[in-house]
């Protein structure tokens, strides 16, 4: 029986994160019907083609690799990227260009369509995360809310003593950044690891600055945990997820935002890159993720693929040739300057970058599948029970 449960939790799993793919290409999908655009295939995943049904000139695909998908549009995408998406793009290709059906350079589409169409995937990730989370306010048995970064006890010896952290005292920023909840408290720690962090403590109306360096501290085989040995003020929210700050839907979707955008700064930030690289993860743990959320708490694993859409939007807007961002920056060199740039170019560059994600991709699966394992074959000699990083242990 415990099987079969485990074999429907990963059913439905799968079938979230196949409807945030789903929904994103069918953005693309339907706003290029609607300006007249050819569209030769629709597949969820990329790679082998397993099951294939043609419908009105439109080939709908179940593909290899549940990583993605993607939209043939003859009249905009480059043929490197046919040549990756398809597995048999390099035919598709050859036939087209056989029929004469590829459209000259003076002939293409005008580029206001082809932002319209990269824009319109991640915009439905984004009215599906506004659904999602308009759904989760509306639901009285979710879980909301927040940790408040208030002090209440300073205890001795520890990080937070030392530094002249105080009861009462609440935590307003570290190291520029500002701090509303326990995981923004963490997260700004894991970024400054290895360097001592200023803190703005807000004490009897007034702004106090401090220096701290966390003790880092083994939570598993692979994590570890920064803390300052301080008891923050009890939440009647305990047990919400991280990504559920609130029930108010835009204070989740700003949580959501707020969270990627922090990443990406960190990922260019000279002193954060390293530790930011570190935290990122790919598939794998996206997959884990989502599952240990939905066997936990359904609403809660609704949350994280909330989350995750916000995500996908922001990431696919980045000004990367073969991402969305990449053919709206191509499409407004255009719009701007009158020409467009070099079919060579766009072809290239596409294909380099893909090649890299490819790559990148290849490097987050077996990083975080040798965390998995090392995680779920992981004995430890003494178990903690509650290991916070508001400590409830003396250093």
């Amino acid at each position: 029986m415990e099987t079969l449960v485990t074999i429907g939790y990963i059913a439905l799993c799968v079938a979230l994160f196949a409807l945030a793919i789903l929904i994103h290409e069918f953005g693309h999908f339907i706003v290029a019907r609607r300006l007249g655009l050819r569209v030769t295939a629709f597949s969820i995943g990329f790679g082998p083609v397993l099951w294939r049904k043609t419908v009105n000139g439109v080939e709908y695909r179940i593909s290899a690799l549940p990583l993605g998908g993607y939209v043939m549009l003859p009249d905009i995408d480059p043929d490197g990227t046919k040549a990756i998406e398809g597995g048999s793009g390099k035919e598709e290709v050859r036939s087209k260009r056989e029929e004469g059906v590829r459209k000259e350079e003076g002939e293409r589409i005008p580029p206001w369509k082809e932002i319209l169409v990269a824009v319109a995937g991640p915009f439905m990730n984004i009215v599906l995360a506004v659904v999602i989370a308009v759904l989760l306010a509306l639901v009285p048995s979710a879980k909301f809310g927040v940790m408040p970064l208030d002090v209440v006890e300073v205890l001795p010896d520890g990080p937070a003593a030392k530094a002249g952290v105080l009861p009462g005292d609440r935590i307003v920023s570290v190291n520029g950044n500002s701090v509303g909840t326990k995981t923004d408290l963490q997260m700004e720690f894991l970024l400054a690891k290895g360097r001592v962090s200023e803190i703005v403590l807000l004490r009897g109306g007034t702004n106090v600055v401090v220096s701290l360096a966390p003790k880092f501290e083994k939570a598993g085989p692979v994590h570890e945990i920064p803390l300052m040995y301080v008891v923050l003020k009890e939440s009647d929210a305990a047990g919400a997820a991280a990504w559920m700050p609130a029930r108010n839907p835009l204070r989740q979707l700003a949580w959501d935002a707020g969270g990627i955008f922090r990443m990406l700064r960190g990922l260019i930030t000279p002193k954060e890159a390293k530790n930011t690289a570190k935290a990122i993860g790919g598939p794998v743990m996206i997959a884990e993720g989502l599952y240990r959320q939905v066997r936990h708490d359904p609403w809660d694993g609704l949350g994280f693929l909330r989350f995750l859409n916000v995500n996908l939007a922001v990431l696919n807007l980045l000004p990367i040739p073969v991402l969305d961002g990449g053919l709206i920056l191509f499409s407004l060199f255009a719009l701007i300057f009158r020409r467009r740039v070099p079919d060579a170019v766009v072809r290239k560059s596409s294909f380099f970058f893909m090649v890299l994600l490819i790559a990148l991709m290849g490097l987050l699966i077996m990083r975080d599948s040798w965390r998995s394992y090392k995680i779920h074959t992981y004995k430890p000699d003494n178990v903690e029970t509650n290991v916070l990083e508001s400590a409830d242990k003396k250093p």
